[in-house]
């Protein structure tokens, strides 16, 4: 078998079989295919796709490339959850308790944040001593304990999504659905659990700017969590505004609690109830009107955010700060941003609204890029409001006064103020499972 024939059966718009999938992956990985050569391959599947069958078969190659989580010494069923990534996306650190609460484990591996989007990971460390570096044992232990533990991805998981990953962000062939789609997957196979929530961001601060091309996207992925023998559902949510009020890592984790608590933005809370329900309707635990009451129970009389504070306790972090979230560290400066016109906020470039927080200090531009806990953003104002010119729209929080600037012109950027309101857009657009699409 030669890696020049499977470039060009591809480029010219054939199917590989799963031995010569098999063959590519490993190659890949051990050294034997060069980059030049994966690099064609995966242009040929930019133009051509995949069939469902190669997606099937690139999703397991890659996910068993490395070690394979084996979660078996966690009882029950364990359910995880995976979000495409935005802009004030805090949903992990309020639908895992909430999910553990209503008696799901949970057993969770995050990542870092990277460009506009925020990582869990980062958003868990700003609470002062939590630690998202476990030993297995001690990540077990915790699940079996109190329901749920979320770390960063630790171990050799994956490797060949590692190095393919690279190679696509620097050879234009990142925007494939497949691809995109073998990338989640495999990661969330060789994580172990035994169903899969996803919630695929739809709008302006997501990968996947419209509906239809979600709907693809998680239609692809539920087919794979399916065939490989997971139950897998996916909700396609709104990411065409932030998520909740606020923006950077300790003012989501705030903002979470507020949501635990029963006290969050209503946007927030609508797709956390949605994406916890669903978790404990893989898990059996009812149907889904039950599971949604389930999980307004665990909020109303408080067991989700002690699930919450649980966790935070056992991992090291300072659980003072669940209870009084005043504690937490603050930026050195705050800074009004005001509205340049009257009129209604009609669109927010989520997306910007990410870029000016990283600005701020509250993202990285490299993986070795350090962060500002405290920095961010807390917005005043979204989509649909009236605003008056000269009123607060946004607070900035930043360690320094010089980053205020170069951040307020790319926020400003991203308002668009009209004289008539926005068209009100849903929060969840579409529920996508392996019997077909609800709207």
């Amino acid at each position: 078998m030669r890696m020049l024939d499977l470039i060009a059966k591809k480029r010219d718009g054939g199917s590989l079989s799963a031995e010569e999938i098999h063959f590519l992956v490993k190659g890949y990985v051990d050294g034997t295919i060069p980059d030049y050569q994966m690099s064609a391959f995966l242009m040929a599947v930019y133009f051509q796709g995949m069939t469902e069958e190669e997606t099937v078969a690139m999703t397991l190659e890659t996910a068993h490339s490395g070690e394979m989580a084996d979660l078996s010494a966690i009882e029950g069923i364990k359910v995880d959850k995976h979000s495409t990534g935005g802009v004030g996306d805090k949903t992990t650190m309020i639908v895992v308790p909430m999910a553990a609460a209503c008696g799901v484990k949970v057993a969770k591996m995050s990542g870092r944040g990277l460009g506009h989007t925020g990582g869990t990971v980062d958003k868990l460390e700003s609470i002062p001593g939590f630690r998202t570096t476990l030993d297995q044992k001690e990540f077990f232990d915790i699940v079996n304990r109190i329901g749920l533990s979320v770390i960063g991805q630790s171990g050799n998981l994956t490797p060949a999504d590692k190095k393919m990953y690279a190679l696509r962000d620097v050879t234009a062939t990142v925007e494939s659905i497949p691809l995109i789609a073998v990338s989640i997957m495999s990661k969330k196979l060789a994580a172990g659990s035994d169903c899969i929530v996803l919630d695929v961001k739809t709008g302006s601060g997501a990968f996947m700017k419209t509906v239809e091309d979600s709907i693809a996207l998680a239609r692809e992925m539920v087919s794979i969590g399916t065939n490989a023998g997971r139950k897998t559902v996916a909700l396609i949510t709104d990411m065409d505004i932030p998520l909740g009020f606020e923006i950077g890592n300790s003012l989501e984790v705030k903002e979470a609690i507020r949501v635990l608590k029963g006290e969050g933005p209503e946007d927030l809370t609508a797709v956390c109830v949605e994406l916890a329900a669903n978790m404990i309707h893989l898990a059996g635990k009812g149907g889904m009107e039950s599971c949604r009451e389930q999980v307004k129970q665990v909020i109303a009389d408080g067991t989700a955010l002690k699930r919450f504070r649980d966790m935070v306790e056992a991992q090291g972090g300072d659980p003072a700060c669940i209870d009084d979230p005043e504690r937490f560290p603050k930026a050195a400066f705050c800074y009004e941003v005001r509205a340049q016109h009257t009129g209604y906020i009609t669109h927010m470039d989520t997306e910007a609204c990410g870029i000016a927080s990283c600005l701020l200090g509250a993202g990285r531009e490299t993986k070795e890029s350090s962060i500002d806990y405290a920095a961010g953003i807390t917005l005043k104002k979204k989509t649909g409001d009236y605003v008056t010119k000269g009123e607060v729209v946004a607070e900035f929080h930043a360690e320094k006064e010089a980053f205020f600037k170069e951040a307020e012109l790319r926020f400003q950027e991203a308002l668009t103020i009209a004289s008539n309101p926005p068209e009100k857009k849903p929060f969840i657009y579409a529920r996508v499972t392996a019997d077909g699409v609800e709207k």
